[in-house]
């Protein structure tokens, strides 16, 4: 009797089991990589914030919760229902031009600790990993611009009004927008993914 249902099991598993797809792999790649850089984001901020006296922290914290990431200013869902919504082109969409707004700060981030030297080139691997989901994922139904079309204004942009004398505000606001759009992107490639498994609960 245990051996039939051992092969009952066998055979079960066989059956549900499906192939991992080329797309599957990619996207695998893409969220363990946009994964690492969240978690880096966060770990650079806090050591930032633990270098900071406890005043420096406070109006910090302040001006940052009054003032915006300039991603800010880029269309995505306002909330998780109109994210589960969204179509995977357009969650690539979104997770490319925020990628890609962050290739010309975050050189500035380098320097100094083997982490922040880790940003400039794990954010072009994730760029480049997420332009190839793109073209894995179009048809003729919804066509995606090339990448020159993609390119969003840089941070850079919003920081040359920063004078020299705010060098401590402008290494807060990167990083604290740094760790704000990792989490957008891996959510957003979370959530894409999981669409390529009909059984899964994509829910947030």
């Amino acid at each position: 009797m245990d051996r039939v249902i051992l092969l009952l099991s066998v055979v079960c598993l066989g059956v549900s089991s499906q192939p991992i797809t080329d797309s599957q792999r990619l996207f695998s790649i893409a969220v363990s990589r946009v994964q690492h850089l969240h978690l880096l984001a966060q770990r650079l901020f806090s050591e930032f914030e633990s270098s900071l006296q406890t005043e420096e922290q406070r109006q910090l914290n302040k001006i940052f919760l009054q003032d915006f990431c300039y991603s800010d200013n880029t269309m995505s869902p306002i909330d998780k229902h109109e994210t589960q919504r969204s179509s995977v082109l357009k969650l690539l969409s979104i997770s490319y031009r925020l990628v890609e707004s962050w290739e010309f700060p975050s050189r500035s981030l380098s320097g100094g600790s083997a982490p922040r030297n880790q940003i400039s080139p794990k954010l072009s691997e994730l760029k480049t990993g997420i332009l190839l989901l793109i073209r894995a994922n179009q048809d003729a139904a919804e066509v995606f611009p090339d990448s020159s079309a993609l390119q969003l204004a840089p941070y850079g942009n919003y920081y040359q009004s920063l004078g020299a004398d705010e060098s401590l505000r402008r290494t807060y606001e990167l990083l604290a927008c740094l760790k704000k759009d990792m989490h957008k992107v891996e959510t957003y490639l979370t959530v894409a993914k999981c669409r390529l498994s009909p059984e899964a609960n994509c829910t947030l």
